[in-house]
């Protein structure tokens, strides 16, 4: 299989937790909110610390937590695999950017020649089975996304509120991560991005798609690989939680 076994290109994962969380509510941002006392971000590094597919991970944060998380994170649950803890910027994009810089700058060739995944502090539940389909498809195409079908009809609204036109269903997926891309494809589509000016990019793949001709492959996350922004998603999040001990536990 292309990208595993002795032939797979090194993995670095850049994990984004500078966010500040303003749906959540509250003084706490909301990837150190806790799920049965750990921080949410805790199980999302956990993730790919555990993972044999990661060799590395970067943690982008806001300046103000960087010693916190050496501290409470990296060191007080044995994450070795994160190498670097890098500070944020205003947007996801310019955390991103940052990571991406420190994989320039400060890693071997090998890391700038190997694959990149980008994921969500606050999406804890990744699991190996995305982790491994997303690294496939990365190695034969350059640039994939974890992706799921949407289970509501959508529609296209005009400025106004009123519908527009209604996608078909089958072609319309909702966008998880990791999005995981060649380094040298992702880094370069950055940099141009970064030099154009705009400030309209939502997610890594949208930037890709606009500045380099590589199509992006869509890849079957998962329905629990939920992304933690409200209330309601941290009471989904417990639930999952439990689900995942009663899985491991009969395993």
């Amino acid at each position: 299989m292309e990208g595993m076994g002795e032939s797979k290109r090194r993995c670095t994962a850049i994990i984004l937790a500078a966010g500040q969380g303003r749906r959540m509510g509250g003084s706490v941002q909301k990837q150190y909110l806790e799920l049965e006392g750990r921080p949410i971000v805790y199980y999302t590094l956990n993730a790919f610390q555990s993972s044999p597919l990661i060799d590395s991970i970067i943690l982008v944060t806001g300046p103000e937590q960087v010693v916190w998380c050496r501290e409470e994170l990296v060191h007080k649950y044995g994450l070795t695999k994160v190498d670097t803890i890098a500070t944020g910027g205003e947007e996801r994009y310019t955390s991103v950017w940052n990571g991406l810089q420190v994989v320039e700058e400060d890693m071997t060739r090998a890391d700038r020649e190997g694959l990149v995944f980008i994921h969500d502090g606050v999406r804890p539940f990744v699991d190996e089975g995305i982790l491994s389909r997303t690294l496939e498809a990365a190695a034969e195409y350059g640039a994939c996304v974890a992706a799921m079908p949407v289970k509501e009809t959508i529609k296209l609204a005009d400025e106004n509120g009123f519908v527009e036109s209604t996608p078909a269903r089958k072609h319309v997926w909702g966008i998880q991560t990791p999005q995981v891309f060649d380094f040298r494809l992702i880094y370069e589509a950055y940099e141009a991005a970064m030099g154009s000016g705009r400030r309209d990019m939502t997610d890594d793949a949208m930037i890709v798609e606009r500045f380099t001709d590589v199509k992006v492959k869509l890849v079957e996350g998962s329905y629990e690989n939920i992304k933690i922004t409200t209330p309601e998603d941290l009471e989904i999040a417990g639930a999952l939680l439990q689900r995942q001990k009663i899985r491991q536990k009969i395993r």
